[in-house]
């Protein structure tokens, strides 16, 4: 079908500035962005992440929030595509050379499209592009996850400074040694 009716991509209409207007000058805030300015300035460039929506999940206003809020705090994102494959997000992320993967999952795919995402990064060569999942994901699942290589879980609810602090303080653990 796709061949004959194309792949529906929404144009990416990212609104930026509402989060740190609403945050800017919080102590979560502030802490957030001296923690993205130290990666920086240790990498010699902004964190980078990619946010991916992959399988049948069409559901992309969470993953739209969290990428412009991602933004304010001085990540440098990428937002992927509606009903990607796990070998298009990782072909993606090697592509625009992101440290990490936030896989934004709401339609129950996670527990076989985030491990085949894992595997497309292994087999690229890349198992050092870090992968968290964010999204309703059952807490009975996050073991498996985990144990498939996911290095953060985050669940409705989880403040995006905090998202944002774990993912940074995973990054300057594994980048810059």
């Amino acid at each position: 079908m796709e061949a004959v009716f194309t792949r529906f991509q929404p144009a990416d209409r990212r609104v930026s500035g509402v989060f740190s207007r609403a945050m800017e000058g919080s102590e979560a805030y502030d802490n957030v962005r001296a923690l993205s300015d130290a990666f920086a300035a240790r990498a010699g460039r902004r964190p980078r992440i990619l946010v991916a929506k992959m399988g049948q999940d069409g559901h992309d206003r969470g993953a739209k929030v969290v990428a412009s809020s991602f933004a304010d705090l001085g990540f440098d994102v990428d937002l992927g595509p509606l009903f990607s494959t796990p070998a298009e997000v990782a072909r993606q992320a090697i592509e625009n050379d992101v440290h990490v993967v936030g896989v934004s999952t709401l339609a129950a795919g996670h527990l076989t499209l985030v491990p085949g995402l894992i595997e497309a990064l292994r087999e690229a060569g890349r198992p050092d592009i870090l992968v968290v999942a964010g999204g309703v994901i059952p807490p009975g699942d996050h073991e498996a996850l985990y144990n498939h290589g996911v290095v953060g879980v985050f669940g409705p609810g989880t403040p995006i400074t905090t998202s944002a602090k774990d993912i940074l303080d995973l990054l300057l653990e594994s980048y810059i040694k």
